[in-house]
């Protein structure tokens, strides 16, 4: 269902101070249980993981082959709701960020706060409800690149007011915009300097009527249907796929806690590449 999995790896091309303003820099995961996440996602996406000290929020940090690919964490006092999966986006000033997010309709949940060797971070939510995190960079890098399997790979905002995530993204970040014409579906990539850091898709009937909209985050794997299998083996379901494209077979996922991913095999390949539109 998606048009454009499989985009610009999660660090981009850095700035002297971090990723560029609007690029993904970071994802974690917030679990009321995260040692059963960690176990779920062991066996799904073959991470290892690292005790995260208590004093940074404890959970763990997961490593694909040894490299960084996101935090599971339990969520922070008070903050017990839905499980999920987060995606940050990079930002020189998160105080100035903030700003614009209220002034085009958004809301900021938390922050921006100070979080040690994370920087400045801050949780908020476009018009329509679909959640994100801001990180201005401190001194720990983000997830690293990832050229094999395992890792984030390309993430796409699901949302049920395309319009009004449309205009919120573009004012909050420096996106251009372009639609991509994919079976009728409504669908848009955002990017920076002409190159895709982010999708856009309109939720249809195909999404459960009770999934809220959210940012779905993409991991590469060896074997879509493999990590479909065992996905549903561990006890989650599928909201769709698995899926041939041009960027490989994949497949949007919901984990046994109720959080939302999905699963990219770009070895797997189908069918033919089809130009981006100019933006506009």
């Amino acid at each position: 269902m998606p048009g454009q999995p499989g985009g610009t790896p999660i660090e981009g091309t850095p700035s002297e101070d971090g990723p560029s303003e609007g690029r993904p820099c970071w994802v974690d995961g917030r679990f009321a249980d995260p040692a059963a996440a960690q176990r779920f996602y062991g066996d799904v996406l073959d991470w290892t993981f690292v005790e995260r000290p208590v004093e940074s929020g404890g959970g763990a940090r997961a490593y694909a082959d040894g490299r960084a690919a996101a935090d599971l964490v339990p969520p922070p006092p008070g903050q017990a709701g839905q499980s999920a999966w987060c995606l940050y986006f990079a930002s020189p000033d998160a105080a100035a960020t903030a700003r614009r997010i209220r002034a085009a309709g958004g809301r900021v949940l938390t922050g921006p706060a100070e979080t040690g060797r994370l920087g400045t971070v801050l949780l908020a939510a476009d018009p329509g409800g679909v959640p994100f995190g801001v990180r201005q960079s401190g001194t720990a890098a983000g997830v690293e690149r990832r050229r094999g399997p395992d890792g984030f790979s390309w993430a796409e905002v699901y949302t049920r007011d395309p319009a009004a995530s449309d205009a919120f993204f573009t004012a909050v970040f420096p996106y251009g915009v372009r639609r991509m014409e994919d079976g009728g579906l409504d669908f848009k990539v955002f990017d920076l300097d002409g190159e895709p850091v982010l999708g856009r898709l309109a939720m249809t009937d195909e999404f459960p009527p009770g999934l809220p909209p959210y940012i779905g985050v993409y991991f590469t794997v060896r074997d879509c249907d493999a990590a479909v299998a065992t996905t549903l083996e561990r006890g989650g379901r599928t909201v769709f796929g698995p899926l041939d494209s041009p960027f490989g077979r994949f497949a949007a996922l919901i984990d046994p806690h109720g959080a939302a991913f999905a699963v990219l095999d770009p070895a797997e390949a189908a069918g033919e590449l089809a130009a981006l539109p100019e933006p506009g």
